[in-house]
């Protein structure tokens, strides 16, 4: 990388950093803290949830498989596609409805104490693993493309996210998530006509792909894989902690739809933009072996962009990653101090709670970089994310979104099938394995699925027979305060300020990028025009709304 590269991600960290710190006045309670005041507006908070959800490894692990495999990689990632939607229909609104702070906060007063403190323990573990995950690729990208240390990226990164986090809560996550998105799209349809250009063309790419490229499923991931994949986003987008806050954040059911469905509008098309650079690559250098093919997105980056462009990609890979860890942090921080430490101690005040969640959001983010540190002897990034995903995704999250749809259930039966479903996943990744059977990735993946769903469809059946007559009673939010609604419609407005600034600020530094460049002038200085007349229309939206 040269200097200007170097410039673009210090000014591009600058920027986050400064939007994030724009919000430390919004954090002066647990709800503005935790849930952005109930009030953030549906788009900024589906954008955030698209960007929490992708950002988890996506240039590295799906890279990783559309280097080695093709195709599949998009097939796997429209899973996602289909998950949204089904979540915008049916879960999101049943999550806004029940005017929870956060999931914990739902457990507790649906199913009661102790059936809240045994999920949120299990919930706060296995946070620890994925928030890991996240912070595992952006140092990854740094170390390939910066040559810096993978464990000197890792701790750097770490900080930094905790640091924003820390001072601006939700909302300067998702307002940051936002403006990652839009720079990060920049830089994602830049990179494309410069990778085929490289490799001469679309058609030349086209005739030396290796044989069985663009089929839609191809080793390991088999359509049982694929199926089962797809319920497994459906359960993990619509049940994870971290993503229930962006439908809790919202104002009306209404809105919580909205999130989920742009979340699926937006998993329709990007999957195809983000996996072609890496499959451009395995024609441009087809001899990566191994962890090596975690590294060919960023391979072909270095090879396509010029000069300070590499810089905005590698940038807005970096930020738009970290949004995941950046979501799961706020989250978990979240459910430590208004479900384990405020109700050790009631008699704390508001700023005392609001002590105890920043300094916990930095416990948390230490946590996070040491399993980061450790992903390296655990089989590598695409072993751990697939594992976790089949040990821990459906057991956690079906049981709470089962209950969103059904009276029948109580915290004993849906604490028992996640605790053996749990179990039984773990079994046979750990165990029978050392017996001499294991299951391969699609096997595992269904065995995730298939267990919780046939444990609650059992119960279902055994209480409508036995027990009739029981049924526990859904839970419904209280109508919002004037002022509540006030406060929250001037944070959306000063919301859509910051990003209309940003995006003008960065819109003009790709343009001028572009002019910059030695060749192939046109291509980012047409994104950076695009993105500052984006920039011009929502600070004049919030102008005017003022």
């Amino acid at each position: 990388m040269g200097t200007l590269d170097y410039v673009t991600i210090l000014l591009f960290a600058a920027g986050v950093m400064l939007a994030g710190v724009s919000f430390s006045s919004t954090g002066k309670n647990m709800k503005s803290f935790f849930a952005g005041g109930g009030n953030v507006p549906w788009w900024i908070s589906g954008l955030s949830l698209f960007m929490g959800f992708f950002s988890a490894g996506t240039f590295v692990v799906w890279g990783s498989i559309a280097y080695s495999h093709g195709w599949v990689s998009v097939t796997i990632q429209l899973t996602m596609a289909a998950a949204g939607l089904a979540v915008g229909f049916f879960i999101a609104p049943r999550w806004n409805r029940t005017g929870c702070l956060t999931a914990a906060e739902y457990i507790t007063r649906r199913f009661g104490v102790s059936t809240q403190k045994m999920y949120t323990y299990l919930f706060l573990f296995i946070s620890l693993f994925t928030t890991g995950a996240f912070l595992y690729p952006i140092a990854k990208i740094i170390e390939v493309t910066a040559d810096i240390p993978l464990n000197t990226s890792i701790l750097l990164l770490g900080a930094f996210s905790i640091l924003y986090v820390t001072i601006g809560g939700l909302r300067a996550v998702v307002v940051t998530d936002v403006l990652q998105f839009l720079i990060l799209f920049a830089a994602v349809i830049t990179v494309i006509p410069l990778s085929l250009i490289k490799v001469g063309g679309a058609e030349a790419f086209l005739a030396k792909v290796p044989e069985g490229f663009f089929q839609t499923v191809s080793g390991d991931y088999t359509w049982v894989f694929i199926i089962a994949f797809m319920f497994y986003n459906l359960f993990f987008l619509g049940g994870n902690w971290a993503y229930v806050q962006r439908y809790t954040s919202v104002s009306t059911p209404r809105n919580a739809r909205k999130v989920g469905w742009l979340f699926g509008i937006l998993y329709l098309v990007s999957p195809i933009l983000w996996m072609l650079p890496p499959m451009i690559y395995r024609v441009y250098n087809p001899g990566l072996e191994g962890l090596e093919a975690e590294n060919a997105y960023l391979l072909m980056c270095k090879e396509a962009m010029p000069s300070g462009l590499l810089g905005l990609m590698l940038g807005g890979m970096i930020f738009a990653t970290a949004s995941s860890l950046n979501a799961t942090l706020n989250i978990s921080a979240g459910v430590f101090t208004n479900d384990i430490f405020k109700r050790l101690s009631p008699s704390t005040s508001e700023k005392g709670l609001m002590r105890i969640a920043r300094w916990s959001t930095i416990g948390f983010g230490v946590l996070a970089i040491v399993v980061a540190l450790l992903i390296p002897l655990m089989g590598g990034i695409v072993n751990v994310v697939i594992s976790v995903a089949a040990l821990t995704g459906v057991p956690l999250y079906l049981p709470l979104i089962w209950s969103l749809f059904s009276r029948n259930l109580n915290g004993r039966i849906i604490l028992t099938t996640t605790v053996v479903s749990l179990a039984i996943n773990a079994l046979f990744k750990f165990v029978t394995p050392l017996m001499g059977f294991s299951l391969d990735r699609a096997e595992e993946m269904l065995v995730g699925v298939l267990v919780p769903a046939l444990l609650l469809t059992g119960y279902e059946i055994y209480h409508r027979i036995c027990r009739p007559g029981e049924q526990i009673p859904m839970i419904e939010k209280a109508p919002t305060a004037a002022t509540a609604e006030e406060e929250g419609a001037d944070n959306n407005r000063f919301s859509v300020m910051v990003i209309g600034i940003g995006a003008i600020l960065a819109g003009v530094f790709i343009a001028a990028l572009g002019a910059l460049a030695d060749e192939h002038k046109m291509i980012p200085l047409g994104m950076g025009l695009l993105l500052l007349a984006i920039g011009v229309s929502a600070y004049s939206y919030s102008k005017k709304k003022s």
